[in-house]
């Protein structure tokens, strides 16, 4: 199956009022900067960037400059070596300048990658995660650039890795009869109202979902130490609340005011500072030990990831396929916080759609603990093949590709 040609597309969409909303983020439009892999068949791969709208088409204009080179190139032939292939593009010596490895170019290059992948299972006719337990480690860590990792990953350590979890996947595999455990985002939206709060967590519950996420971040503490007990009040003692100040907080606030909302007994904070503040990180999460940080949602790169979990500044890692460079940057850093023992939780720009795959392959080809999913389910319905939820667990993915098909 050979790539033809490369189409480009600006989708965005609106949201009701107050959906997606958050202490930085407060009037969102959800995005995608959509590269198709058109083929000399009927089959064509999509894969996804995500952003907030504004600047989407920079994201496409990027796909343009660096796809170029897929032309005419095989899919079998691409991907047995597209860990070089990924690097070249990662490296494009004018294009690097812009990052490196960062924003607009990094994102395009996560909407490449992704569609490669898609089209890669489709042409077997498999989901993605069955392709990627179908591969053997060699073959999987062929199509990773483990560049600049090599102080504490190296290609022998990688599949040595995916090697020893072979044996035992079986064990794991009972995960394909129950589902993937979800967590529910959208019970709690920075612009929501007290009342709406409490209503979506007692309906969250009602569906099955016992793990929970607030956003806080509020210019008045008071509000967010009352709207998290008010979520504890309505989940109850046994249920997992996430906290979610997406970076508002400098690093004496974060310290401050965590202390005070670990009174609600939460499962962790997500994002409680600059993004980039490693130090900040590994700050807050020695000091409010043992409530734990998660960060990873606009952490770019491998790079930066490594120096997160260096540092012990992450207990949570939460890498986004549709923000890091595509699947294989995900698969790479998932290697990574597994040899350094943490778990990945991921982000889901995507809506769950790409992730519910790689969590599956994560858990049952790496061995990483079966935590729980984000889910957001407020653009299901542009989906050709939607993620499909039931008593709060992602059902297992069984049409081929990567689930990132949209309607129209």
């Amino acid at each position: 199956m050979r790539i033809t040609s490369i189409g480009i597309r600006d989708q965005r969409f609106q949201l009701p009022e107050g959906v997606g909303s958050d202490a930085t983020h407060t009037t969102p439009q959800y995005a995608y900067a959509v590269c198709c892999l058109e083929t000399d068949s009927t089959v064509t791969g999509i894969g996804l960037a995500f952003t907030l709208g504004a600047g989407n088409d920079l994201v496409c204009k990027a796909i343009e400059y660096l796809s170029l080179s897929l032309k005419g190139r095989e899919i079998e032939e691409l991907m047995s070596v597209f860990g070089q292939e990924y690097r070249r593009m990662a490296d494009s010596p004018s294009l690097r300048w812009l990052g490196p490895h960062k924003g607009v170019i990094h994102l395009a290059l996560a909407a490449i990658v992704n569609a490669c992948y898609d089209l890669w299972a489709k042409s077997r006719g498999v989901p993605l995660w069955q392709l990627l337990l179908d591969l053997t480690p060699e073959q999987l860590v062929d199509t990773l650039d483990l560049s600049y990792l090599e102080d504490v990953l190296t290609r022998k350590q990688a599949i040595d890795l995916l090697a020893e979890h072979l044996p035992s996947r079986e064990a794991r595999g009972c995960l394909l009869k129950t589902g993937y455990k979800g967590y529910d985002t959208s019970v709690g939206w920075f612009h929501y109202s007290d009342e709406k709060i409490v209503e979506n967590t007692k309906r969250a519950m009602g569906n099955g979902f016992n793990a929970l996420k607030l956003k806080v971040g509020s210019d008045d503490p008071a509000r967010d130490l009352r709207r998290a007990g008010l979520i504890r009040n309505a989940a109850g003692q046994e249920a997992t609340i996430m906290l979610d100040a997406n970076q508002k907080w400098n690093l004496p606030q974060a310290l401050e005011i965590c202390s005070r909302l670990g009174e609600i007994n939460p499962f962790w904070i997500e994002e409680p500072t600059h993004p980039d503040d490693v130090i900040a990180h590994q700050a807050i999460a020695e000091a409010i030990a043992p409530f734990k940080v998660a960060t990873g949602e606009h952490i770019p790169n491998k790079v930066i990831f490594k120096n997160f979990l260096q540092a012990g500044a992450m207990d949570f890692c939460q890498v986004d396929a549709v923000r890091v460079g595509g699947i294989s940057e995900f698969l790479t850093i998932s290697l990574l916080s597994k040899k350094m023992g943490v778990p990945v939780v991921p982000h889901v720009g995507d809506m769950g759609q790409i992730h519910q795959h790689l969590v599956i392959f994560n858990h049952i080809g790496m061995g990483h603990e079966h935590l729980f999913l984000e889910h957001i389910p407020h653009l299901r319905q542009y989906f050709v093949n939607p993620a499909q939820i039931s008593g709060g667990y992602y059902q297992i993915p069984q049409v081929p590709g990567s689930s990132s098909d949209l309607k129209g």
